[in-house]
């Protein structure tokens, strides 16, 4: 069974990617862990030392958290009917980046499926701020599903690479069984620069092509472009349901991570995006916090 991690913050845009999760993941057994996490308006030594529970001043956010994740629950029952799925729902005094990782280092999920949406609302945005502080942190695969985007059948997963780096193996199985559950046409996008490829590269390849070998995959290229205008142009063109990319230090995301080098290659992606980290999971010692969870 699955384990998938679902933040919220109770808004439209974090409904949505729930709602697309729900789909996503319909035809398999899951169990999924609804957060909503939360720190008090103003802060006092007991609060942060203890949480709610040590400190004399009420805080409405456990009360709100709670209501919210009932709503949650309450709503996905009305629209969706799937006795393969199960849910917990959990409401925590923390930032939402550290108990995101905190929970993936601790309780082996195997994906975190969220909203993403840019300070400026715009439905196409690439990545707001929590989102690539999770994707920068997690140890797992994070799927980020754009505001407004409504899921329909995954048929085509695009994978963009420069060939310059090698891949470990568990990654590209993550990227394996996803597309032949999905029976999904896998698009290895190569994104060339002017200069041919040198043996690492056509090693690499080779290595592509027979990890995927059954599922058939489409290797095409793109010349003389820089990587991100050339994914942006090419789901223009291709309408892939899917992109998928590898998560390494400096890599295309690293460039990403100040939102200066987004306004600068005006990236805009409007289909769901996941990223596969090339770490491994560590475990850590778990930092005892006020939490709640629920299973129903």
């Amino acid at each position: 069974m699955k384990k998938i991690l679902l933040p919220t913050d109770f808004s439209n845009n974090a409904w949505n990617a729930i709602c697309y999760a729900l789909e996503f993941f319909k035809n398999e057994k899951c169990e999924f862990h609804i957060l909503h996490t939360y720190t008090p308006i103003f802060y006092r030594i007991d609060y942060i030392i203890g949480g709610p529970t040590f400190s004399a001043v009420p805080d409405k956010g456990v009360d709100i958290a709670q209501a919210g994740l009932d709503k949650t629950l309450v709503d996905i029952k009305l629209k969706y009917k799937n006795a393969k799925h199960i849910f917990k729902i959990r409401s925590t005094f923390n930032t939402l980046t550290n108990e995101v990782k905190e929970l993936t280092e601790t309780k082996k999920f195997d994906f975190i499926v969220m909203g993403t949406q840019g300070a400026t609302g715009a439905k196409e945005i690439f990545l707001g701020t929590n989102t690539i502080h999770i994707i920068r942190k997690s140890t797992i695969p994070v799927l980020a599903v754009p505001s407004g985007y409504e899921f329909k059948k995954i048929k085509c997963i695009v994978f963009p690479t420069d060939y310059r780096q090698s891949y470990q193996k568990k990654n590209l199985h993550i990227l394996y069984t996803l597309a032949n559950t999905l029976k999904a046409q896998l698009t290895i996008l190569h994104i060339k620069e002017e200069y041919d490829l040198n043996d690492e590269q056509k090693m690499n390849i080779k290595v592509l092509a027979d990890h995927f070998k059954k599922l058939e995959p489409s290797f095409v290229e793109e010349r003389g472009k820089l990587m991100p205008q050339a994914i942006h142009e090419y789901i223009e063109e291709n309408k892939p349901d899917l992109l998928v990319m590898m998560n390494r230090k400096h890599s295309f995301l690293e460039r990403l991570r100040e939102k200066s080098n987004v306004d600068a290659i005006g990236l805009h992606i409007a289909i769901p995006f996941m990223t596969i980290p090339e770490s491994q999971q560590v475990p850590v010692k778990k930092i005892d916090k006020e939490r709640n969870s629920v299973t129903v």
